[in-house]
């Protein structure tokens, strides 16, 4: 190296270590301009750009320099580390491990490979370079932050608490460490302490994005969906393309009928998803105007740095008197899953199957969750067990056939089924699209999933009679209400209504309900499980349409949904969403004798209420267009006796069709399961089916 090149890479080494970042990069660059193979300046000059963010650039130079001469453990761990910042996690574990090769002894080597085996969720494996890590630097905080990362994972949340602990004794200023701290206690449901943390991170880091988008998650959970947003925002400004980041903002936005911009932002979210970026979880997508292949692709991309696990299962036969029949889920308490499934779980015939729940949620003791413990022959808690210690009970069990009920929801253990621990696993109800290829079939009907739409799921398609979704018909309603203005209903108005969630009202939607209140003088709108932030929303949006916003009332929350149900008889028509349906939502309307109108959507979830009502035997309140669905809307409110009409044959069909018979529908999904024994009995492999309803097996 020459005199001035020398000068130079003593300079310029000199700015860096005072954090003179612009100098640093001068004086590198200079020296690039002198000698551009040089592999100190290389090597230097991309350490500058990985410290100004500039990750893309730094890749280059360090390329160059692992091209330019045999590597050393020093270049190959840089060029790792920035391979982990640019999203490529895969590449950076095959270059950390050729470091290690190298120097075996490099604990930081350990420590970065432990924290991007996490990013890839091979956990057991971040858990072994953490302890190898820890026996050659004891109580290194980067490597007890790693190891509660992938404890935390696993689901080990106690012992993950208790490294996070430790390591914040070494490094208590360490803002990531505190984050990660916060995400546990959000597992744990401690949510106060969460905060604190969250807030400790922020004071130390006050624009680190990962934990204000933790922060705004607890606060959107919580309800607090101002105060979130606020933090959604300041992290999107910073970390556009951080992990679920863009969904979340624009889902919260959603939940509070924030519309601002709303187009715009669901575009460009939907843009991302089809550029196969992780911006988006895939519940989100599924609520926004995508096509299935949208939602094929977001799981894909969600889903495509998951580690391939050996499979526990690994095609032992069984021989059982009864099918074992586990279903798997963390709503086992007061949850609409449970609402929907228990009439079910009780009508299973016990010399067929031997059922099974494998319960990932609370330990409640709620009513629902003790007549659900009563409905299974084994009810077992284990939202303690890691992902491999649950997919191992259920190995340990022969299973023969798994259920997820979750899916890709809240509280959702997709890592359990990926180890492939029984025979058949099924993907139902929780989540209304594809799970991925790790299930081996989905429960659906030939409305929600239509043939020409088999494409877009990654399980083969098992098509259920009538409709997929089950019902319970022992659910009570109560006597009262027993007036219009004891719900705070104006006695003589038309009372159009809707209980959907929030997030499903969009304005194109919300533009036909107006238009009818224009037009039907004496109407009101009735709106359920509206948080204030949407309430005022929803009355500016009216007041915008020239409405008074005192036509629209908000029904207050009730404890007990047997008063839910009974108050839903005050309304004369409940109006749905799109593209996103009500579900259980419709289901408790129909139930309650209250007439649901529907437009159909092109996906899954906004074929829901479809099926319910071809199942009820109401066709006629299934609409194929936004103007079809307004049309029918404004003529039943103006002809009193062609919705009396529909009330009384509603009321007829709820117990003759089959929408709300139990029993059959029991029959039904267990006949679905009888098939794919008998497929696996015979040596085939899963394939696409419809069960025959009981019409087609009587003639």
């Amino acid at each position: 190296m020459s005199m001035a090149a020398s000068d130079l890479l003593r300079q310029g080494l000199v700015s860096l270590q005072t954090g003179n970042l612009a100098d640093a990069e001068r004086q590198f660059q200079k020296l690039l301009r002198l000698e551009p193979r040089s592999i100190p300046g290389l090597n230097l000059y991309s350490v500058v750009l990985s410290q100004l963010g500039r990750f893309e650039e730094a890749e280059i130079y360090l390329r160059k320099v692992i091209n330019l001469a045999p590597p050393s453990d020093a270049s190959l761990y840089n060029y790792a580390t920035i391979l982990k910042a640019l999203g490529r996690p895969s590449e950076a574990i095959e270059h950390f491990t050729h470091a290690l090769a190298l120097n075996p002894g490099a604990a930081d080597i350990l420590i970065n490979r432990a924290a991007t085996l996490t990013e890839l969720r091979r956990f057991e494996d971040a858990l072994i370079d953490c302890d190898k890590a820890l026996s050659m630097a004891p109580g290194h905080p980067g490597a007890l932050h790693n190891k509660g990362n992938a404890l935390a994972k696993l689901g080990r949340l106690s012992h993950a608490l208790d490294a996070f602990e430790d390591a914040l004794k070494a490094a208590p200023r360490a803002h990531e460490t505190l984050t990660s701290y916060a995400m546990t206690l959000v597992a744990l449901k401690r949510s106060a302490e969460a905060l604190a943390c969250c807030d400790r991170a922020l004071a130390l880091m006050p624009d680190y994005a990962e934990a204000l988008a933790v922060r705004a998650d607890i606060l959107s959970e919580n309800k607090h969906y101002e105060e979130a947003l606020r933090d959604y925002e300041i992290a999107f400004r910073s970390r556009p393309k951080l992990r679920s980041l863009a969904g979340h903002r624009l889902h919260t936005k959603m939940l509070v009928c924030d519309w601002s911009q709303l187009d715009q932002n669901a575009a460009a979210v939907i843009a991302q998803i089809r550029n196969g970026s992780t911006t988006c979880t895939p519940f989100v997508c599924a609520s926004l105007a995508t096509s299935s292949d949208d939602q094929l692709q977001c799981v894909h991309a969600w889903q495509a740095d998951d580690p391939v696990f050996k499979p526990v299962w690994n095609g032992e036969r069984y021989r059982h008197d009864r099918i074992r029949l586990a279903y798997l889920s963390s709503d086992f308490h007061e949850h609409p899953v449970a609402y929907l499934t228990a009439g079910v779980f009780e009508h299973h015939d016990l010399n067929l199957f031997e059922t099974t729940a494998i319960s990932f949620g609370p330990n409640s003791n709620s009513p629902m969750q003790r007549r659900l413990k009563r409905s299974f022959e084994h009810f077992i808690d284990a939202r303690d067990k890691s992902d491999a210690e649950a997919a191992e009970l259920l190995h340990k069990l022969e299973i023969d056939i798994a259920v997820d009920l979750n899916g890709l929801t809240s509280g959702a253990r997709p890592h359990v089924l990926k180890r492939r621990p029984a025979p058949i696993l099924v993907n139902y109800l929780g989540y209304p699209g594809t799970c991925g290829p790790s299930h081996d079939y989905i429960l659906a009907d030939h409305t929600v999933i239509p043939e020409q739409q088999f494409g877009a799921y990654s399980e083969e398609v098992v098509w259920l009679p009538d409709s997929y979704l089950p019902t319970d018909n022992k659910r009570p309603i109560a006597a009262y209400p027993h007036t219009r203005s004891e719900c705070g209903l104006p006695d003589s108005a038309f009372v159009f209504c809707c209980f959907n969630n929030t997030f499903k009202i969009t304005p194109n939607v919300f533009d036909i309900w107006m238009r009818l209140l224009r037009t039907i003088d004496n109407s009101v709108l009735w709106l359920g499980g509206v948080n204030g932030i949407a309430a005022n929303n929803l009355r500016t949006e009216a007041e915008r349409r020239g409405i008074s916003s005192s036509r629209l009332i908000f029904a207050d929350r009730v404890q007990q949904i047997a008063h839910h149900l009974a108050r839903q008889r005050m309304a004369d028509l409940f109006l749905d969403t799109w593209p996103y349906n009500a579900h259980t939502t419709a289901a408790d309307a129909l139930w309650s004798g209250l007439p649901v109108l529907t437009c159909i959507g092109n996906t899954f979830p906004g074929r829901v209420a479809t099926s319910l009502l071809h199942a009820v035997g109401l066709p006629e309140l299934v609409t194929t267009s936004p103007a079809d669905y307004e049309a029918l809307a404004l003529k039943l409110a103006l002809n009193p006796a062609m919705l009396a009409d529909l009330r009384t044959k509603l009321k007829a069909n709820r117990d003759t069709t089959a929408l709300f018979d139990t029993a059959r529908f029991t029959r039904n999904i267990e006949a679905a399961y009888l098939e794919m024994m008998r497929r696996l009995r015979a040596g085939l492999p899963p394939a696409a089916f419809s069960v025959p309803s009981s019409e087609q097996l009587c003639r």
